[in-house]
């Protein structure tokens, strides 16, 4: 056979206008840029459904191997380098030993296990990442369908530094923060607050806090801290505070509360008297010494902490005073109570009520830095800061019984529902006063509920992260003769309001 030499056929040129190859159901565009884009989209949707399909494939697979059995040999956790493997062994240890042995060992039983270990290690508040993944065992001795729980974990840095500025209960700081995470490699955070400021001159506080159980549910604190106050504007003094404190906690506030349970000894000091001065604060003045234990309850389900549309929060506050000795000896407890609803889109109600109670034991009176104050932009609105209850000349000398109750009506600025300024209108009762302990408990309180401080107005409120302002229009409509009241105007910053 004779060879044929090979002949290059020369392809012809393109010349458009070219034909569209695109089916019509791809909706291919006609411009460079709508091309491209819709070739990402395009790719997106595929890459998409592919993803889709293999989950659910992934799904199948598992839901058909639940019952394969299976064990779990040892649990390896990869990147902690600065925890300690005694304290990781202290929240896994107790997850494995707690599998009831009636209960099959399956691959079901194990993803549970993981499911388990993985949510406490990011409990921890340690790493920024946990990945488990199961692998064949390592240990030639163990028995066959044993596996290893491996947890590739990226910790999150040590060592933070803030400086901030803040607004809020109506005065500004300047603040620095340090913290140290995972100080000792179990969790432990240290951390110190320095920070100055137009009404609370100065003050700093230092902690140091630690899980107490394995699983997390328990933390205990120490705490060392004090501040300076001036207090010239409603008490002609100042008040210098310094403290240690030691708290144990328990609980999650969304999910049945949190308790905390709490000793405290702090020496307090009132000096700095102004001219004007009157004579109960110059007999308040100089140094108390109190020494206490404390329970907090605390349970929140709202979606705002500082602007609740819905959900409920309560908190009880429970003190004795005189462990030890000290100058202060008393009982003391709060309640505070907020339901918030939303009555139509963009309109919500919130309902408040704060009530306290301060008794002197053993014949010993109630001493200024322990009583209760009342009024405000924060609390019974169009009335001065702290300017319900017994007064003196210009000082308001605080009190042993109060009581208070809101009610504010909130909505959107009409067509404008995104904006963080919001409408209210709003009506404040309520009374400061102290008790006589020559006349029965009963007739005080009676006397205390009947004749309250009662206000109303209207206004804005701006949520300004992570504080709220409100400027309001009240007016006071009924008052006592020693409350001192503001009617117009008035500009309230705080985190919690009536």
């Amino acid at each position: 056979m004779a060879d044929i030499d090979e002949v290059d056929t020369p392809t012809p040129a393109l010349s458009p206008p070219l034909h569209n190859t695109a089916s019509p159901r791809d909706q291919e565009p006609e411009t460079l840029e709508k091309i491209q884009k819709w070739q990402e989209e395009r790719m997106a949707r595929k890459l998409r459904g592919e993803y889709q399909s293999a989950v659910l494939h992934l799904s199948d697979v598992i839901q058909q191997n639940l019952s394969t059995s299976m064990d779990i040999a040892s649990v390896r956790v990869e990147g902690a380098k600065a925890t300690r493997s005694s304290f990781l062994a202290s929240i896994i240890n107790p997850v494995l030993s707690s599998r009831a042995p009636e209960v099959p060992s399956n691959l079901q039983s194990v993803l549970h296990t993981t499911r388990h270990i993985s949510h406490l290690l990011q409990k921890t508040d340690i790493f920024q990442s946990v990945d488990a993944r199961l692998e064949r065992s390592q240990d030639e001795l163990s028995p066959a369908g044993s596996v290893d729980l491996v947890f590739k974990t990226r910790e999150k840095g040590r060592f933070y530094l803030n400086t901030a500025t803040e607004l809020g209960n109506n005065e500004g700081n300047a603040s620095a923060t340090g913290r140290i995470r995972n100080l000792f490699g179990g969790a432990e955070t240290l951390e110190a607050n320095v920070t100055f400021g137009t009404k609370t001159r100065r003050a700093f506080r230092a902690s140091l806090a630690a899980p107490l159980s394995s699983d997390l549910d328990t933390h205990g604190e120490l705490q060392a801290y004090g501040t300076e106050q001036d207090q010239r504007s409603w008490a002609s003094s100042v008040l210098g505070v310094r403290g240690v404190k030691g708290m144990v906690r328990r609980g999650d506030i969304s999910r049945g509360g949190a308790h905390e349970f709490a000793y405290e000894a702090v020496l307090r000091h009132i000096g700095d008297l102004t001219p004007e001065a009157s004579i109960s604060m110059r007999e308040a003045a100089g140094k108390t010494l109190k020494s206490s234990i404390s329970h907090t309850y605390v349970f929140d389900t709202r979606d705002d902490r500082y602007m609740a549309t819905r959900g409920a929060y309560f908190k009880s506050f429970a003190e004795y005073a005189g462990i030890g000795g000290g100058d202060a000896k008393h009982a003391k407890a709060e309640v505070e109570a907020q339901a918030s609803r939303p009555l139509m889109e963009g309109v919500s109600v919130s309902l408040a009520a704060r009530s306290g109670f301060l008794l002197g034991l053993g014949g010993r009176p109630t001493l200024f830095a322990d009583r209760f104050q009342l009024g405000g932009p924060t609390s019974v609105r169009a009335f001065k800061a702290n300017g319900l209850g017994p007064m003196d000349g210009p000082d308001s000398l605080g009190g042993d019984l109060h009581w208070s109750t809101g009610a504010s009506l909130i909505a959107d600025v009409p067509t404008k529902p995104t904006w963080p300024v919001k409408l209210h209108a709003w009506v404040n009762a309520g009374r400061l006063d102290a008790l006589d302990q020559s006349e029965p408990l009963v007739t005080a309180v009676r006397r205390t509920l009947t004749a309250p401080s009662v206000s109303a107005g209207v206004g804005l409120i701006y949520r300004f992260d992570p504080v709220r302002v409100e400027v309001n229009f009240g007016v006071p409509l009924v008052k006592s003769a020693s409350d001192q009241a503001r009617r117009g105007v008035q500009v309230g910053m705080g985190l919690e309001f009536l």
